[in-house]
């Protein structure tokens, strides 16, 4: 069947034949009369287009170009382009603030606009387009949950910024700050640094959560090869934009859906994916949600037995060099897939949105990197022989945590803990120079329901960086980390203090390890003194009562469940 020609509607699923029923349903009809719809138009698909632009953020500044393309594709492909919005936080410009917060709560609120949207609007396939962090996963999850045809489209990624020669990306602002803090760096070369580290339109430009997940999205077969590593100011983006349109018309006339693609096989070779480029943490949280959201079996003990058997073969931001855009020129995210299919590494009978396996996508991908790039190791030469995303567990985290492992040079520490319960004093203590190396901080009272919202805390890691303790002093939370963290670090611990986890227990100057060998986060106080402390424990007044923070902060499970809100 040509592109151009108008496309039955599947009795399979009787969504758009709603509206063609004549007589019966002749409100629904003129509703769409009143949008200039045609007669013609009534037999076509109906297509969601979830737009998340705005101008709240670089990151989806860019992105309605990007939904006009894909509009006209589905029109050009003989589809009725349905368009509606999705919101965002700006991770990035909410970061150390009471708005961030919110960022994780955001997930849930784009997964459930586009459930209500499509599932409301009886629609017979979706285009979701995303920029910043959490429009990923919540894209993901809301089309998962209505499950008709659907294909993700990722705003893209930013370009570099430029200062006294160097590349320049969000994570330089927030380490700048520390080394101005620390006397490294003058007032003049901070604010230099603060206007042009972002340059225009795009997401972060490292291997942080948004190129991550983008990432991940291309490895799973819901968005288009090579369309995860694109900037968004290229044409190209543009132009896979209208092609990802075109693709899912040709999905929903073979009936491909979102669970059809997204299974266990899948999210294994997704995950393996993460390790070889070195992914987000976040990563965890939200693969972790994604499966729940798709019904598949998926643990956070899973990412360890794939992170053992996985190199990491790509040197990138924020513990490497290169940026998203410099992996795009080496190759893309096809090449590191290609390196691991030929390895055993990954699933290619996995189905994609282009009705092609992961196999048949990869066949005319070269077997190794070129050679006139270091962006991307050969896979009998990588960076590190096993993934970074370790996940630790011991009587601080019986459920579980994870570290970011690789870059360090001494990935065990035993230190003194210093507490606190929210992250501006944790901040103000490294910028104040109360901490020193051999410390283990620990930022407690901030995990799902704690925070609530699970809050990032780029803020203080940044500044331990930027005061050069980012090998030497560790941090714990029960909190979250940006894609751009680094450095001898854990989160996500759970069960969370909120909840009468351990983390809550543990007083200042307690001793704490932290051990990425052994993947172990120990509190050493005697069993005794710690029922003697959680007797005594009783969990603080939840800091929200109205509103989403409060609908979240009671809803949501243990990060070591995703943090979601549905897990009933």
């Amino acid at each position: 069947m040509s592109d151009n020609k108008v496309i039955p509607i599947r009795p399979v699923n009787e969504r758009s034949a709603h509206i063609t029923q004549g007589k019966s349903r002749a409100p629904n009809r003129s509703m769409y009369y009143a949008m200039g719809y045609q007669e013609s138009d009534f037999s076509k698909p109906m297509v969601g287009v979830a737009n998340g632009h705005s101008t709240i953020t670089p990151c989806n500044s860019g992105l309605q170009k990007l939904a006009d393309a894909a509009i006209e594709g589905i029109e050009e492909a003989g589809g009725n382009a349905q368009v509606f919005g999705t919101p965002t936080i700006s991770d990035g410009m909410a970061m150390g603030t009471e708005g961030m917060k919110y960022s994780l709560v955001s997930r849930e609120v784009i997964s459930d606009c586009i459930e209500t949207c499509v599932q409301g609007q009886w629609m017979d396939g979706v285009v979701v387009i995303g920029g910043c962090d959490k429009n990923m996963p919540g894209g993901l999850m809301g089309m998962l949950r209505a499950n008709v045809p659907a294909i993700y489209v990722y705003g893209g990624t930013i370009l570099p910024g430029r200062y006294q020669g160097k590349d320049l990306n969000i994570v330089s602002v927030f380490e700048a700050v520390g080394e101005n803090a620390a006397g490294k760096l003058s007032d003049h070369d901070l604010h230099e640094i603060e206007k042009r580290a972002i340059p225009g339109t795009g997401s972060c430009g490292g291997m942080y959560t948004a190129n991550t997940m983008s990432s991940a999205f291309e490895a799973l077969g819901i968005s288009l090869p090579y369309s995860s590593t694109m900037a968004n100011p290229h044409d190209e983006k543009k132009n896979s934009a209208r092609e990802s349109a075109r693709v899912l018309i040709e999905a929903i006339k073979k009936d491909i859906k979102p669970r059809d693609i997204v299974t266990r096989k899948s999210i294994e070779n997704a995950v393996a994916v993460i390790m070889a480029i070195g992914g987000s943490t976040n990563a965890v949280l939200h693969f972790l949600a994604i499966a729940h959201a798709a019904e598949v079996e998926w643990t956070i003990d899973d990412f360890e037995r794939v992170r053992t058997r996985t190199p990491v073969l790509c040197d990138l931001k924020p513990s490497g060099q290169y940026l998203a855009v410099d992996l795009h020129q080496a190759g893309g995210i096809p090449q590191v897939m290609k390196m691991l299919l030929n390895a055993g590494l990954l699933h290619g009978d996995c189905l994609t949105i282009t009705g092609q396996t992961i196999a048949e996508v990869l066949k005319d991908v070269p077997d190794a990197p070129r050679a006139d790039q270091n962006v991307i190791r050969p896979i009998d030469q990588p960076l590190y022989a096993q993934g970074h995303l370790a996940i630790l567990k011991g009587n601080l985290s019986p459920e579980g945590a994870v570290a970011k492992i690789t870059g360090l040079k001494n990935p065990v520490i035993t230190g003194p803990a210093r507490v606190f319960d929210d992250e501006q004093s944790a901040l103000q203590a490294i910028l104040d120079g109360k901490i020193v190396p051999g410390d283990v901080m620990v930022l407690r009272y901030l995990g799902p329901k704690g925070g609530p919202g699970m809050p990032e805390m780029l803020a203080p890691t940044g500044a331990l960086i930027g005061a050069g303790l980012g090998e030497s002093v560790g941090l714990i939370t029960d909190g979250r980390f940006s894609g751009g963290t680094w450095g001898m670090v854990v989160g996500h611990v759970a069960p969370e203090a909120a909840a009468g986890g351990t983390i809550a227990l543990v007083q200042e100057g307690d001793s704490i390890t932290i051990d990425a060998r052994t993947l172990v986060l120990e509190l050493h106080v005697p069993d005794a003194d710690i029922a003697q402390r959680r007797a005594a424990w009783s969990a603080p007044a939840p800091r929200y009562t109205r509103g989403v923070q409060a609908k979240f902060a009671f809803n949501a499970s243990s990060a070591s469940k995703g943090a979601v809100l549905d897990n009933y």
